[in-house]
């Protein structure tokens, strides 16, 4: 993480497949979300909403074990009062900890999911300021795409990380792909459905819905969530926006996207350091989500048989 101010750490469990991701900001972001998937599961986001009285929070936490892992949350805000980080009340201080799971109880074990426990120890590597952020890891532990035609022609994929920073704006994307559709590369298919022998890519799943003329969804077993943390200084109304233009970066990388069976769902926690141009922001988040999904896909290793982009590529 390259962004001053954040922290992010993440807890899994491997033979599971599941875990957590913690980004903190112990002094306190700006933030805001934009939810386009028609299955989200979500935790504190209507005080995001500009109208609201809280102006900034500390952590956001995505989780896998769908909304069974939303409890993630709790351990991370019971670790930030204990670093004594949150909203300042009468009866002491409150972090806020907004949150969204994905839906990844189809591997591992689906009745081991993130819970309190994992949200803590998310937390503890954070502070021990973790390095390695890709691959199969916090929420991407148990990722997998191209789940149209169900588990035996999917494949796996992961958390992805990507950054910039052009003169003192910094910026980072971290994204757990848990998608539908497939995932491409400026057109190109890197991952995503498979032929029918689970070997190798056969059609789109854009083809094959339009081919059945009528779509089979698995309801709520997919969704891509995600954080862009920046330096810059934004509202919470801003951030809201970035969030919405950042969803351009869903469209680019993956297809279908936004469906009824993804809770598709992008954060943005603005630390207010250094004064940036808007739309400069909104191009670089966008762009950085792309990046982050394709890191995300490419950096996952096999597990649980799961095929992955760099087998198949």
């Amino acid at each position: 993480m390259n962004v001053e101010g954040f922290l992010v750490g993440t807890s899994e469990n491997l033979t599971a497949g599941t875990g957590v991701t913690a980004v903190i900001c112990p002094e306190g972001a700006a933030a805001g979300v934009d939810v386009r998937g028609g299955g989200p599961a979500t935790r504190e986001t209507d005080l995001l909403k500009p109208e609201n009285m809280i102006q900034r929070i500390h952590s956001v936490v995505l989780s896998g074990g769908s909304a069974f892992g939303l409890t993630a949350a709790s351990g991370v805000m019971t670790a930030l009062e204990e670093r004594d980080i949150g909203f300042q009340t009468t009866g002491g201080k409150v972090p806020i900890v907004c949150g969204a799971s994905l839906y990844d109880l189809e591997v591992g074990d689906s009745h081991v999911r993130p819970d309190i426990q994992m949200g803590r120890d998310a937390v503890e590597n954070a502070f021990k300021h973790q390095a390695q952020l890709s691959g199969n890891i916090g929420a991407g532990t148990g990722a997998t795409v191209g789940k149209y035609r169900g588990t035996g022609r999917m494949m796996k994929s992961g958390q992805g990380v990507s950054s910039l920073q052009i003169g003192s704006l910094q910026l980072t994307a971290i994204v757990a792909v848990n998608a539908l559709g497939d995932v491409y590369d400026k057109g190109r298919k890197i991952a995503g459905l498979l032929d029918p022998s689970g070997t190798h890519f056969g059609k789109t799943t854009d083809e094959e819905m339009m081919a059945d003329g009528k779509t089979h969804l698995d309801a709520l077993t997919n969704t891509t969530i995600a954080c862009i943390v920046t330096n810059a200084k934004l509202t919470k109304a801003q951030c809201q926006k970035i969030a919405s233009i950042a969803h351009d970066g869903y469209a680019r990388a993956i297809s279908p996207v936004h469906t009824s069976a993804d809770g598709d769902t992008i954060f943005v926690m603005a630390s207010g350091k250094i004064e940036a141009d808007f739309d400069l922001i909104g191009v670089a988040a966008a762009e950085q989500i792309r990046l982050a999904i394709l890191d995300g896909v490419r950096s996952a290793k096999p597990l649980f048989g799961l095929k992955t982009a760099f087998e198949i590529n």
